[in-house]
């Protein structure tokens, strides 16, 4: 099981990256809505700065500008944004590409237009997030797409199973991170369900641009 951290718009969120580099998080998307281009700049440049010599892989959200200047690995796209195919023609190689999808629609989309991976949700309850679609919808997306597919909203260390169990590659959330886990249930102590090289695999940025 894969963990996608999305930073939420806290006063210490340098410390939550941090903390979740050290947990072994294996994606943080920084999303900080509030900051503009010169303070995200900074923010994310701090934060691959630390995750240097780790497995942990920085995207930013919307901003493919600022994730290419700052080093980041990749940048995170809503499922109306321009193709990542397109942006591949200006990202370095390597650089990885994630799309927010809600219908199964917009996951064959992100899938046919070169996305590396969805997010996909909610799935269960989430205030101001609209009705869940639920684990049968999620299981539906999974079969339908070899794209690796998070799932994200109203997700619990309780309830991550459920998702891995429906075909997801990995879970994704804010509170989910910012809130301390039980140490059992932490992503550094969490294993692949999976062969842990294959699983990697489908959720590693390519070696070359497509």
């Amino acid at each position: 099981m894969w963990h996608y951290y999305i930073t939420g718009g806290t006063e210490n969120v340098l410390e939550y990256i941090h903390r979740a580099i050290d947990d072994g998080v294996e994606y943080i998307q920084i999303r900080e809505k509030h900051l503009n281009a010169r303070d995200l700049f900074h923010l994310v440049s701090q934060a691959v700065q630390a995750a240097k010599s780790t497995s942990t892989r920085i995207l930013v959200n919307t901003r493919t500008d600022i994730a290419i200047a700052a080093g980041a690995h990749g940048v995170h796209l809503p499922a109306n944004s321009i193709a990542p195919a397109r942006l591949r023609a200006i990202t370095p190689p390597g650089f990885i590409i994630g799309v927010s999808c809600h219908t199964l629609d917009e996951i064959i989309r992100a899938h046919q237009e070169s996305a590396d991976f969805a997010v996909f949700g909610p799935i269960f309850d989430t205030p101001g997030k609209g009705p869940a679609l639920g684990v049968d919808a999620l299981q539906k997306a999974c079969a339908a797409t070899t794209l690796p597919i998070l799932a994200l909203g109203g997700i619990t260390w309780q309830n991550a199973p459920q998702c891995i169990e429906a075909g997801a590659a990995g879970i994704a959330g804010i509170r989910l991170f910012q809130e301390s886990p039980p140490r059992d249930e932490s992503p550094a102590n969490s294993k692949p369900e999976s062969d842990p090289a294959s699983a990697k695999q489908r959720l590693r940025p390519p070696p070359s641009p497509r």
